[in-house]
């Protein structure tokens, strides 16, 4: 199946194989739907295909809501949005980044160590192309974190600061389904991909003491769901490990 079915009304899109796979989902509200990130710039008709094969030819979204902006989360957004004629919602902390330019108050330690310095090795052409590519100018704006996210009656956005500054989850308060973006995982980046509860990857992180307390926010929404933006969706005694893993992050 090209999405495959996380809890009512809520798909995933897995996109990739290996440390470069992430997820996009797919999430139905009354008669209408939207996509909650995007994955890589090349993802895009692949996201495109799958939404059409579970919902029709034509079917197009109210809305893109992302929960940060990294390219593996929101490189296929501009490509989407003009194609579907749909904004990209995004916490308004996040916005400044929408132009697709590296921006030092937002960096993570890969930005600065490896990104960064191979950018400005580029030549000047080279460089504009790139962000052009991920530039969301005019299509991105901020969301309301205290109002109903876009076109998702039912959800709500939690903030959950760290990995980026302005980083979101979404959660379904009735059945506590909790998609997470890379404020939590179910694969440990950190170690070699081992299949486990986990924050994100240290090296593509804002503020890690921040991450870690949002992880500690999450645990007491208590999810009976969790939908990670990488690794495969948990639902078995989901609550209870994701008390466990917090707990042991207060230990540590």
């Amino acid at each position: 199946m090209p999405a495959e079915r996380v809890a009512e009304d809520v798909y995933v899109i897995a996109l990739g194989r290996g440390p470069m796979a992430t997820n996009a989902y797919l999430v139905r509200t009354d008669e209408t739907w939207v996509l909650i990130d995007t994955g890589w710039r090349r993802d895009a008709d692949t996201v495109a295909n799958a939404t059409q094969a579970l919902l029709g030819t034509g079917t197009r979204p109210t809305a893109i809501l992302l929960t940060h902006l990294h390219p593996d989360h929101s490189g296929a957004a501009p490509a989407l949005a003009h194609r579907w004629d749909v904004p990209v919602h995004v916490h308004p902390v996040e916005l400044p980044q929408a132009a697709g330019k590296l921006l030092p108050q937002y960096a993570n330690p890969l930005d600065r160590r490896l990104i960064g310095p191979l950018m400005r090795l580029l030549p000047a052409k080279t460089r504009a192309r790139l962000i052009a590519a991920g530039d969301l100018t005019g299509t991105a704006r901020g969301l309301d974190p205290l109002s109903t996210p876009p076109g998702l009656s039912g959800w709500e956005a939690v903030p959950t600061p760290g990995h980026t500054p302005g980083h979101v989850a979404y959660l379904r308060r009735h059945d506590r389904v909790l998609i997470t973006g890379d404020a939590l995982l179910t694969i440990d980046l950190n170690a070699f991909g081992r299949r486990r509860l986990a924050g994100p990857p240290w090296y593509t992180t804002w503020h890690r003491s921040t991450a870690e307390e949002s992880i500690r926010t999450l645990a007491t929404l208590q999810p009976e769901v969790i939908a990670p933006g990488h690794g495969e969706p948990l639902s078995a005694d989901a609550a209870t490990r994701l008390r466990e893993f917090a707990d042991q992050l207060r230990t540590r």
